[in-house]
């Protein structure tokens, strides 16, 4: 399989699907989006997360057909294949439909398991985000220009910034990151909450956060950002400090490596 054939592709249809949902904030009846409710009165749907989902998962499978397709609204294509698309067609649907212009689409593709092509796409800053197994990662900028991903060199949690998120449930269960959000947020120079997860992931290859951790993510949620992560030299495990597993519910740190075991050591203390 030549990723260097298939990146331009995925490029393409992520990009066509930020412009759909840029065009759809935009919209002079943006206020009125249909958000319907799934788990919980938290966790939203628009009718862009289906329009984008229905847009990708089109494409790949007219371009892809002997692949499987796995997308955050339930679109799939099953077979045998050691190749899995993984789709969030729109990470922050929350931010999206409140107008908090912070989300991203987010594209990925397995290798039996392992992610081998990462793309996030910001729409409303034009910013794409791509990496390839072994080849590095990238930051296409509104501009045009292109600059290889880097993280941080910042040495210690008394100087970094971090980022987090919170489950879906976090009304209702005691897992709900609170007591850990305030240990870091005691520890760093501060802890953002921007609630994308896939461009979390991206601004700690882009050295613009530090380090990152979450519970009860979605393989969709982060499969590209693992790879944007590690392909910046960064790097990514389970929490506290496992393999990561693109299947259920994932807990997850990534950071630029040099931060790593001290995060680990600030969630294994909280969860013993």
């Amino acid at each position: 399989m030549n990723l260097h054939n298939i990146s331009p592709i995925a490029l393409d249809i992520a990009r066509e699907a930020g412009t759909l949902l840029r065009e759809g904030y935009f919209a002079a009846d943006a206020p009125h989006k249909t958000i319907e409710l799934k788990s919980s009165s938290m966790d939203l749907v628009t009718q862009y997360d289906k329009a984008a989902e229905t847009l990708i998962v089109g494409r790949l499978r007219a371009a892809f057909p002997d692949h499987r397709i796995v997308a955050e609204e339930g679109s799939n294509n099953s077979n045998d294949s050691p190749y899995l698309w993984l789709v969030d067609p729109l990470d922050g649907t929350t931010n999206f439909a409140h107008g908090f212009p912070v989300f991203a689409v987010s594209i990925a593709l397995l290798d039996n398991g392992q992610p081998c092509l990462g793309i996030v796409y910001d729409p409303i800053r034009d910013e794409c985000f791509a990496a390839i197994a072994g080849q590095g990662a990238t930051l296409t900028r509104a501009d045009g220009l292109t600059q290889t991903l880097q993280v941080s060199a910042a040495a210690s949690l008394q100087e970094s910034l971090l980022a987090t998120g919170f489950p879906y449930d976090v009304q209702t269960s005691d897992w709900d990151n609170l007591a850990e959000f305030r240990a870091f947020v005691k520890r760093s120079r501060g802890v953002r909450r921007p609630g994308a997860a896939a461009l979390d992931l991206a601004y700690v290859a882009a050295g613009r956060l530090d380090g990152y951790w979450e519970y009860k993510l979605s393989p969709w949620d982060i499969a590209a950002g693992i790879l944007l992560v590690r392909e910046a030299g960064g790097r990514v495990t389970s929490i506290p400090t496992g393999p990561v597993t693109l299947e259920g519910q994932i807990h997850l740190i990534a950071s630029n490596g040099r931060l790593h075991e001290e995060m680990a050591g600030v969630l294994h203390m909280l969860n013993e």
